[in-house]
């Protein structure tokens, strides 16, 4: 791994939030399990059912309200404010540990809980109350009053957010470092690879070997709160 970095780009998935309590697909009797992601997390399950899918956000929602960040979240926040170099930390997550753990540019490539995006006007507007219907009548968007909110995620089959500025820092970055994901999910997956053809280092902090591992040079696997902190120790000096 380069001793002076200069530009890193991090990317972070579900087992950074895991670690504060938040379901990911795999959680035994989670919010996941109790529902097929056709049905919840795909523009047809909407198009379908939308009070399920409305229903099963609003609960997600909710659920941020009863967990916290935890060290791997508050560790990044002090890489932001104490790194010299350039920082880009890219996110699959939608909750909101990231800025509530200190970091204040975050990018959601897809996604947040907390935003809401109209479907007649493509506004998108900050969200914390239910998008469900209430006595028969779904919340109006803020700004052109129709009754067409979604949530502001992406979900499968849809196109993530920001996909030319992440490519773009992978080409440039001398750092890429993946903490808690499952290595799986395209086109995250994908990153480590795109860093590695530009000449970057690249690091791997994760619960166990992810299934993408074997394209990191280096891997280190343990709890996020523990990997997280003593890595930033490391670049920070």
């Amino acid at each position: 791994m380069a001793d002076t970095p200069t530009s890193i780009v991090v990317l972070t998935g579900a087992g950074i939030s895991a670690e504060s309590g938040i379901d990911t697909f795999r959680s035994e009797g989670g919010l996941w399990e109790q529902h097929r992601i056709e049905d919840v997390a795909t523009p047809e399950g909407f198009a379908r059912n939308p009070d399920l899918v409305l229903g099963f956000y609003d609960a997600r929602r909710e659920a941020l309200a009863a967990v916290d960040p935890n060290p791997a979240h508050h560790a990044l926040a002090r890489l932001e404010t104490e790194f010299s170099g350039e920082l880009l930390l890219i996110t699959q997550n939608v909750d909101d540990l990231h800025e509530r753990g200190g970091s204040a540019r975050v990018l959601h490539m897809h996604g947040e809980l907390k935003s809401a995006l109209c479907q007649s006007c493509e506004t998108r507007s900050r969200w914390d109350a239910p998008m469900s219907a209430k006595d028969g009548q779904r919340p109006a968007c803020p700004v052109c009053k129709a009754p067409s909110l979604r949530p502001d995620v992406v979900w499968f089959g849809e196109m993530p957010y920001q996909m030319d500025r992440i490519y773009a820092a992978l080409a440039t970055c001398d750092l890429f470092v993946s903490i808690g994901t499952s290595g799986a999910v395209y086109p995250a997956a994908g990153f480590v690879q795109e860093a590695r053809a530009f000449g970057a280092e690249t690091l791997e902090l994760n619960l166990e070997p992810s299934e993408g591992s074997h394209f990191f040079a280096t891997s280190r696997h343990g709890p996020a709160g523990q990997l997280v902190p003593q890595w930033v120790d490391e670049v920070l000096g």
